[in-house]
């Protein structure tokens, strides 16, 4: 349930976009697919969510990496941020007064003006680099979209939803113009030229940068007559003269931008998945099936399969997803205009060209397909063609893989991971398991990586270049002489990193690195890249006089007992010796480095020469960016975004510490609104928002991530908004469930929870800032599912909660759930002593469930709400239960949001704020039931908010997630 992304470097031979997945995820800045940097500008942070420990690079800034293409297709996400601009006339908005005569026949409402007013501020635009570092592309970006745009048709197929009117994903947003500037010789920026020529209300996506900087391709669609959305075309623009048109003079040729959409196989030329011309009208679903829906396993095979949505049902589905995913590559010309098609009709998900654009790697997935798994699944055949249009080889076809073990680190039979390594013109490399995928058997090597030419000789075998007794983590490349080579293994959190000769394959590999994926104190950081001259990113060597070492750039976070404090270390790969060449402002400033600059040259770069491109950004000065260059290491700023939120520019910020009844050392973060004195203006209400992680030791668990001088971002729907209503906000309070050894933490995962929040609470309380009757308690997707736990077994602590998109009853989701990969029938006292469905008869505080009606989420199906609303209700709880139409896991539309905050406010104003410090015989009775919850969960004795005496009880154990799985 948490929507961290895990990095694996799957493909480092190619830039990356480092981009939030979330409208309340960290904003740092990218590489793009298209050779250029992209970053989003400070926008909406807010770090509720603590990273997922399965990343091998948790505690890196470069943590949240995506394609740039992803930008554009995450719900709200490019068009994330504010809105200023009206709701849309289909959907009826209220007034703000509260009548509690009229709560539950309310139309969309609107929360207090101090409220509305942070979300609507106008969205900063997301900057892009050129591949030469020479200009820099302003994106600007939408408000929040109305909720008329979610409500437009989608086709749920295979794992994804469909927009079939504009033939791409449902709901993707966009730019609305593009401004260039120059960078100038002194790091200043030159005027804005804007991208000109477009239509009308052109709404802009997949925005590439070609490789030789000159030009941009991009999609645009404009709306039809009756607002439906109309179909994408690919445009190219002129970066010098910002003169933009149409790359096809048909108009008839549309982008199927499905899985992909168009990449650059040169300076001039564009492959272009495109809709068939000769493809008709979608098929039409039977008014007879063709017969009874039949599965079978007669075979015995053990099929296990997590909770998967919006997976193909029948026959019907299959044509339907056929006729929207089919795609025919066109090849494009800049120059002349020439079109050419190339290679037949299929579902293309993976364009990839070689550094030297002679070759391209194409993936298609193909039947038979399946109606218990996504489409990443279904057969997949990669094959090598020529730029050019001519079939060269079938590297792999792969079948379809129902099959994977739900176990942590099992992975699909076969070749995976292809990609082309970045410093070789057309060598291929890929990963081969030897443990038949399930991480459950013992076997070594686990992982084999090869390498081959694109076109091998007919006795040309693949080389095996490194063998693993781990999973495959992933490859930085350099040169023949130097490869780093990653490899981890969830359970144990262990990382390696090797270091491998590539062109040397008899000298012995190397272990650089053997640490806890956890421990973020000893994270060496990760190696800074340069561009080659083919567009490629390799590791940045760098030469140091008078000395003849190998030595590389490492860039890490900086995680210490104090907060993180980023720095760049001059590694001598060799010897193992490093030198600090740089660190953050620990005690004003947050700086982080965020790309090597002087990459131009050819060669090993010169230490007197270097050129970064950095961030600064303290409590209360939002982030801009800057050029720092050496020798002197001066500091140039390129940017001036105004404060998003003026009228939080006082708030006040400190990272806490406090410690659990078990002896885990934890953190907080605790916010409190402009001008507050505790000596004048006494203890606050309080909102306390988490999400629980999992831990495989007591000292990681209680290791300082994050830094106190970060700047407040505040997402639409953050609980930090609250500070403009006077609450104090404990953001992100560390939940740890330990599983120390060979013990599975969810065992332990109530008491554990408990003894955690108790704890935060406490500490709140000690401070004089929050007022113990008046302590709320929420979180999002596991985080509502932990607020809902918190209320049965620690109802001591709290006045009410929040839930919103989260899952309840994990009876519901039988093969794992979060990092639970125990199914229910060998952990069944888990899963029902994990569930708060199970516990409803326990929850007496007022508790606050939100869900998206359309929910994609793999777990967290609107029905687990709707159905622990039914077993509240059934025990005659206090609760309210509020299903917004149309929006999926995240909230995308204006009016959702901002009925959300309206629905949040009132709750916490009513059950929160105006909650009276004498409770009567109510209250008396909840103290004690909340004890006794107490004494069963946890075996805590507390007193009202949170105070009292502790028995002893033993340690506890309990985690988070992965990848984008909020279960």
């Amino acid at each position: 349930m948490k929507m961290t992304m895990v990095i694996r470097i799957h493909k480092l031979s190619r830039p990356f976009s480092l981009l939030p997945l979330s409208l309340s995820s960290t904003s740092l800045f990218s590489i793009s697919h298209s050779h250029s940097l992209t970053l989003r500008t400070p926008r909406r942070r807010f770090h509720s969510t603590p990273l997922s420990t399965s990343s091998f690079m948790a505690s890196s800034r470069f943590r949240n990496l995506v394609h740039l293409n992803a930008i554009v297709s995450e719900n709200g996400g490019a068009g994330g941020g504010g809105s200023n601009g009206s709701v849309s006339s289909s959907s009826a908005v209220a007034s703000t007064e509260d009548d509690e005569d009229s709560v539950l026949g309310v139309g969309y409402r609107l929360p207090p003006a101090e409220i509305r007013d942070i979300v609507d501020a106008p969205p900063l635009p997301i900057l892009s680099f050129s591949p030469y570092r020479d200009k820099i592309l302003f994106l600007k970006r939408r408000s929040l979209p109305p909720l008329s745009e979610l409500a437009k048709p989608e086709e749920k197929l295979a794992g994804i939803r469909i927009d079939g009117q504009c033939n791409c994903r449902s709901r993707i947003s966009f730019y609305t113009g593009i401004g260039i500037h120059q960078l100038m010789p002194d790091d200043s920026l030159g005027p804005e030229l804007e991208v000109h020529g477009l239509p009308d209300g052109a709404k802009i996506n997949f925005v590439t940068w070609s490789p030789d900087g000159r030009h941009l391709a991009f999609t645009v669609r404009i709306d039809e007559e009756g607002g439906s959305s109309g179909k994408l075309r690919v445009w190219v623009a002129d970066v010098e003269t910002g003169k933009a048109r149409p790359l096809f003079q048909n108009t008839d040729i549309y982008v199927n931008a499905v899985f992909n959409n168009f990449v650059w196989v040169n300076d001039s030329t564009l492959l272009v998945c495109t809709i068939p011309s000769s493809r008709g009208d979608p098929p039409k679903k039977p008014l007879v099936p063709r017969g009874p829906k039949v599965q079978s396993n007669e075979q015995k095979n053990i099929i296990q399969a997590r909770t998967y949505q919006d997976l193909l049902k029948d026959t019907y589905d299959e044509d339907l997803f056929d006729y929207y995913a089919t795609s025919l590559l066109v090849l494009g010309s800049l120059e002349d205009g020439t079109v050419k098609e190339f290679g037949p009709p299929a579902v293309y998900t993976s364009l990839d060209p070689s550094p030297d654009h002679k070759y391209i790697l194409i993936s298609t997935i193909h039947r038979p397909y399946s109606f218990i798994v996504p489409c990443g699944r279904f057969p997949n055949r990669v094959d090598v063609w020529t730029t050019d249009g001519k079939f060269v080889r079938e590297l792999c076809d792969l079948p379809l893989a129902e099959d994977i073990p739900i176990a942590f680190n099992s992975v699909r039979k076969g070749m995976r991971s292809i990609n082309w390594r970045a410093d070789k013109p057309s060598t291929l490399y890929w990963v081969e398991t030897q443990d038949g995928g399930d991480a459950r058997i013992e076997v070594s090597p686990r992982d084999i990586v090869y390498t081959q030419s694109a076109e091998p000789l007919e006795s040309e075998q693949p080389e095996i270049l490194h063998k693993l007794d781990l999973r495959y983590g992933g490859i930085y490349w350099c040169d023949d002489s130097l490869a780093l080579v990653y490899e981890s293994w969830y359970k144990t959190r262990k990382i390696r990193t090797w270091v491998i000769s590539p062109g040397s394959l008899e000298d012995n590999p190397r272990l650089l690195f053997d640490r806890s994926s956890e421990d973020v104190y000893s994270d060496p950081g990760s190696p800074m890249q340069r561009r080659t001259p083919l567009g490629t990113y390799v590791i940045a060597k760098l030469k140091k006089e008078n000395y003849d070492g190998t030595y590389v750039l490492l860039n890490g976070s900086g995680a210490t007992p104090e907060g993180n404090i980023p720095f760049i270390d001059l590694f001598d790969i060799n010897t193992g010796s490093k030198e600090r060449i740089w660190k953050s402002d620990k005690e004003t400033y947050y700086e982080s480095v965020l790309a090597l600059m002087s990459d131009q040259k050819e060669g090993d770069l010169n230490i007197d020469e270097l050129k970064f491109l950095t961030s600064k950004e303290s409590k209360t000065e939002n982030t801009q960016y800057y050029i720092l260059r050496w020798p002197g290491k001066t500091a140039s700023q390129i940017t001036n975004f105004p404060h998003p939120y003026p009228q939080l520019a006082s708030l006040q910020k400190e990272m806490i510490r406090y410690e659990r009844k078990d002896g885990v050392q934890l953190t907080a973060t605790l916010y409190l609104p402009p001008n507050y004195d505790p000596a004048k203006d006494g203890p606050l209400p309080c909102l306390i928002w988490s999400y629980p992680g999992e831990f495989k030791s007591k000292d990681a668990a209680g290791q300082v991530r994050g830094s106190p001088n970060e700047f407040a971002s505040i997402g639409p729907t953050s609980a930090l908004l609250w500070l403009a209503r006077r609450f104090a906000i404990l953001a992100g309070p560390t939940i740890p469930i330990i599983g120390e050894g060979n013990e599975e933490a969810n065992d332990r995962y109530v008491e554990q929870l408990v003894a955690s929040a108790e704890a935060a609470v406490q500490e709140v309380i000690k401070r004089g800032v929050a007022h113990p009757d008046k302590i709320a308690v929420g979180g999002h997707s596991y985080g509502a599912f932990m607020t809902a736990n918190l209320l049965a077994h620690a109802p001591h602590l709290f006045c009410c909660g929040i839930a919103r998109s989260g899952a309840y009853n994990r009876t519901l989701t039988p093969f794992g759930f979060q990092n639970e990969d125990r199914t229910l029938w060998e952990a069944t006292s888990t899963y029902v002593e994990m569930s708060p469905f199970i516990s409803a008869n326990k929850i007496k505080k007022p508790i606050l469930l939100i869900h998206g009606e359309e929910d994609n989420n793999p777990g967290t199906l609107p029905m687990q709400s709707d159905r622990f609303f039914n077993a509240l209700k059934g025990h005659g709880a206090l609760c309210r239960l509020v299903v917004l139409p149309f929006e999926s896991h995240g909230y995308s539309s204006r009016e959702s949001i901002m009925h959300v905050l309206w629905e949040t406010d009132r709750w916490l104003e009513k059950y929160c704020s105006s909650n009276a410090s004498d409770l009567g015989q109510d209250g008396d009775k909840n103290k004690e039931e909340g004890n006794a919850a107490a004494d069963s969960a946890g075996k805590v004795v507390a007193g009202s908010g949170g105070g009292g005496t502790e028995s002893s009880s033993p340690d506890n154990d309990g985690f988070y997630s992965i990848q984008r799985s909020f279960l």
